[in-house]
C-alpha cells in the first residue's frame, strides 16, 4: 500500500465516487433484507447487478452514472461475498457503510491503466501521484491486476495494488532454533537469555486516544470543535494501529 496524493479535481471524483459505492451498498443492503423479511429469500448477484442498472435509470439517482461503473460494480461482488463468508461462519453480518469510516474503490483493467509507473483512473484526467515506497521493485514494470484507492478517517490517501506473482522462495534454513517468550516488563525474552526492551508506544498511544474520545464526548453534536475531535481521534486510531503492526 502506497500514499497517494490526488489533487483537488481526483478528490472530487474519487469523494463522488465514494459516495455511489455507499448508496449502491446501503440500498443493495437494504433491499436484502426486506427480501429476506418479507419472503425468506436471498439476492443473488446476477439480480443486484440488474438492480443496479434500474437505480441508473431512476431520475433521483442519475449521478450515479456520473462515476465509473466498476468501482460499483466490486461493490455488489463484495457484498455477495461478504454474505457466502456470514453465511460460512467465517465473519460478522455485513454492515450498511458510513461516510465517516474508511471509503475505498475497487477498480480493475477495464478502469484503470499503468504505463511507465504512472496510473490513470477511469473519469479522471491526469495521473494520481503516489509515493513508491520499495526501492527493489521497479514500478516501471508493474501489472497490476487491481487498483484500490482508499481514504481513511484522518483523511490520509492511500493506492493499493494487486499482482500476480510467484511465491517467495524459502530462504535456507538457519540451523539454530530460539525460543521466544513476549511479556509486559520485557517485550520479549529468547531463551539465549536476549532481552528485549518494552517501548511502550502503544500504551503511550492509547492514553492518547482515551484523552481525545473524553474531549469527543464533551463536544456539543454538529459544532466546529466536534469535527475537529473527530479527526484528532481518527489520527491517534492511525498511531494506535501503526505501533500494534510493528509490534506485530
Amino acid at each position: 500500500r502506497c500514499r497517494a496524493y490526488p489533487d483537488q479535481a481526483q478528490q472530487q471524483v474519487l469523494a463522488r465516487t465514494f459516495g455511489c459505492i455507499r448508496v449502491v451498498w446501503n440500498r443493495t443492503l437494504a433491499e436484502r433484507h426486506r427480501l429476506y423479511h418479507a419472503d425468506g429469500k436471498s439476492l443473488s448477484y446476477a439480480a443486484s447487478d440488474a438492480a443496479l442498472t434500474a437505480l441508473k435509470k431512476d431520475p433521483d439517482l442519475a449521478f450515479l452514472s456520473e462515476v465509473s461503473s466498476v468501482p460499483l460494480q466490486q461493490a455488489l461482488r463484495h457484498q455477495h461475498k461478504a454474505f457466502r463468508a456470514f453465511f460460512d461462519k467465517r465473519v460478522r453480518y455485513p454492515r450498511f457503510k458510513s461516510r465517516r469510516s474508511r471509503q475505498s474503490a475497487h477498480y480493475t483493467r477495464s478502469a484503470f491503466s499503468m504505463r511507465g509507473g504512472e496510473l490513470r483512473l477511469a473519469k479522471t484526467s491526469a495521473p494520481l501521484r503516489f509515493v513508491w515506497s520499495w526501492p527493489d521493485v521497479d514500478v516501471t514494470s508493474l501489472n497490476p491486476t487491481m487498483v484500490v484507492v482508499s481514504r481513511e478517517p484522518d483523511g490520509r490517501w492511500y493506492v493499493t495494488f494487486a499482482i500476480e506473482t510467484d511465491a517467495p522462495e524459502p530462504l535456507e534454513p538457519a540451523g539454530h532454533a530460539v525460543g521466544v517468550d513476549l511479556g509486559v516488563k520485557d517485550f520479549a525474552v529468547t531463551s539465549d537469555g536476549e532481552r528485549i526492551a518494552n517501548p511502550r508506544h502503544l500504551e503511550r498511544k492509547a492514553a492518547n486516544l482515551a484523552r481525545y474520545q473524553r474531549r469527543l464526548a464533551r463536544c456539543r453534536k454538529g459544532s466546529a470543535n466536534r469535527a475537529k475531535a473527530r479527526a484528532k481521534i481518527a489520527r491517534a486510531h492511525r498511531k494506535v494501529r501503526d505501533a500494534r503492526h510493528e509490534i506485530g
